[in-house]
């Protein structure tokens, strides 16, 4: 008997705030199935915004090829079409030369086709200033190399050595880029030209 009631002391209570295991396991359960209820929605949400943002990329794809499509025409285009306006510019120069030609026949046309091809002339350079081109200055000027070609030197007492005493094909600017310089002859004095002969 004493042995008996021993025993039953020894057996430990169960605390009011312990845990069983059935309910460790039923929460184990429960809890399982939140958190698994989680990651499916996280990666529905993850897949969905996927499929958005390759959406958005094909939409970009397509959209800057045809940017590269549009500008491709158009650069080909300018360089096909881009002297159009200068074309419709000179062909009334044209004309005027053509009608010049007609007169050559005629009496006094010596003097008509003087008058006719410097108009002419005149009607060209606007044309071409218009556009940006404009000759350059030489004769008289300080030689240049970056605008003017000595092609000879001239032995000369009206210009000072170094200027440009002749201009023997005009020189032209377009919009400040040089497209053709002047070809001159530049004055020397005719000291040195004659200390060189000697």
């Amino acid at each position: 008997m004493m042995d008996g009631k021993k025993e039953q002391e020894h057996v430990p209570a169960e605390h009011p705030h312990e845990e069983r295991p059935e309910e460790r396991k039923e929460k184990k359960k429960h809890g399982g199935k939140a958190g698994t209820s989680d990651l499916e929605a996280a990666l529905q949400k993850a897949q969905e915004e996927a499929a958005e943002n390759y959406d958005r990329f094909l939409r970009v794809s397509a959209d800057l090829e045809n940017y590269k499509k549009r500008v491709s025409k158009e650069k080909a285009d300018l360089i096909r079409y881009g002297n159009e306006e200068l074309i419709k510019e000179l062909l009334p120069v044209i004309d005027n030369l053509e009608r010049a030609l007609e007169h050559t026949s005629s009496e006094g046309a010596q003097e008509g086709i003087a008058d006719g091809v410097t108009m002419t002339l005149q009607q060209f350079l606007g044309i071409l200033q218009r556009f940006g081109v404009t000759p350059i200055a030489a004769e008289g000027e300080p030689f240049d190399p970056t605008k003017h070609e000595a092609v000879m030197e001239q032995p000369t007492d009206d210009y000072n050595p170094g200027h440009v005493v002749a201009e023997l094909q005009k020189g032209y600017f377009l919009n400040e880029r040089l497209v053709r310089p002047a070809k001159v002859a530049v004055a020397k004095s005719q000291e040195n030209a004659e200390s060189e002969k000697e």
